[in-house]
């Protein structure tokens, strides 16, 4: 990369209310290293914080549960079901703002994509279709996923409830920057926006504009219950955890419909994320979904992460209007990145094992977070 692009990625940026250093984030990643019963550890506070001392502007967390019956998707995933847990969160924020840094509490319902889930023994969806796939293996998972049962209407509230509860304990006990709703990649609130896992034939289903009222719901709920004390997000994809290579039917009428129903909810950003966010969205369509996204919520700030490990990719996206990139191999490989661009140094190549064979993390990436002193 050319100083010029360096320049840019190191340039402060405002995310809404937020003022960040630079334009690079840490992406929301599943690591499957709390406690049981979903506290953080002493290893999620030292992954987080080697973020921040390393330069990034901006760390989303892991999908974090939302509360105590059907939203958990794995063992040893943390949570903000409740006050306990966003207690034990507020040494691990306080340190990221402290080492210059903010940072994103993602709240996540799994849904049918649930494959481990100490409060109940089945899962709830929009309909009761089985998921794609296999369950993920570096996830503890096994085999297929089981049959859903379609959610009720009294269960609904209740998730929606669970998003805004959590979202005010992020801010008010555990001290989180800001809140990221997990619309993306497979979980309940994608399984309401894609047609494929959502047949019903009440207020929740049919056409987009219908199935998008869930996601526009939990934002409303969730932008009340934070009152304006932080920004409210949403990370929304095709592509599953269970099917990289999902398309929305509708094409880009599909996804005028659903930008231009989170912009009209007021939803503070829009994050992105595509298996390769550099890629047309549709077929005979050279836009890519960010770039749709800033076509039909042109007002609202775009984060953008997908396979974007390559810096001249992550370029590309800041001059086609993404606001801020967001990492997740990248990071992995270089919880320095800021540091190691700003001083004009090599990135490290990702190793794999990084990831297998469970996604915990590892000792061998906390040693890449420690740091000279003064450097």
């Amino acid at each position: 990369m050319s100083a010029v692009d360096v320049h840019a990625l190191l340039a402060p940026h405002a995310l809404g209310q937020l003022t960040l250093r630079n334009r690079l984030a840490v992406a929301p990643m599943t690591r499957v290293t709390a406690t049981p019963d979903g506290l953080p550890t002493g290893k999620m506070a030292s992954y987080y914080d080697g973020f921040a001392k390393g330069g990034f502007g901006l760390l989303i967390s892991e999908g974090l549960y939302t509360d105590a019956a059907f939203s958990q998707g794995y063992l040893n995933q943390p949570g903000l079901a409740e006050d306990g847990q966003a207690r034990a969160w507020a040494p691990i924020t306080a340190a990221v703002q402290a080492n210059g840094a903010r940072i994103v509490a993602q709240l996540m319902h799994a849904g049918a994509l649930s494959q481990g889930n100490r409060f109940r023994e089945y899962a709830v969806a929009p309909s009761a279709i089985q998921p794609k796939g296999e369950k993920m293996a570096f996830y503890y998972g096994q085999g297929a996923y089981e049959p859903p049962r379609q959610i009720t209407e009294e269960e609904i509230e209740d998730a929606i409830a669970g998003f805004a509860r959590s979202a005010r304990r992020a801010v008010t006990i555990a001290g989180f920057d800001a809140i990221e709703i997990h619309g993306a990649n497979g979980y309940l609130l994608d399984q309401f926006l894609t047609a494929g896992t959502n047949q019903r034939t009440d207020r929740w289903g049919g056409g987009m504009s219908e199935r998008m009222r869930l996601l526009v719901a939990v934002v409303q709920r969730v932008k009340q219950a934070v009152a304006g004390r932080a920004p409210v997000g949403i990370r929304i994809s095709q592509g599953k955890v269970n099917d990289f290579h999902a398309k929305w039917s509708g094409g880009e009428r599909d996804a005028e419909v659903v930008f231009a129903a989170l912009a009209d909810a007021s939803v503070d950003y829009l994050h992105i994320t595509e298996f390769q966010a550099w890629q047309p969205a549709f077929e005979g369509n050279s836009a890519t979904l960010a770039e749709l996204a800033k076509r039909y919520a042109s007002a609202v700030p775009l984060i953008v992460n997908g396979s974007l490990h390559e810096l001249d990719r992550v370029s590309a996206m800041l001059d086609r209007g993404a606001d801020l990139v967001a990492m997740g191999r990248g990071a992995l490989a270089n919880p320095d990145m800021p540091r190691l661009l700003q001083r004009g140094m090599s990135l490290r190549e990702f190793d794999n094992t990084i990831l297998g064979p469970i996604a915990d993390i590892k000792q061998s990436e906390l040693t890449l977070r420690t740091y000279p002193a003064g450097a």
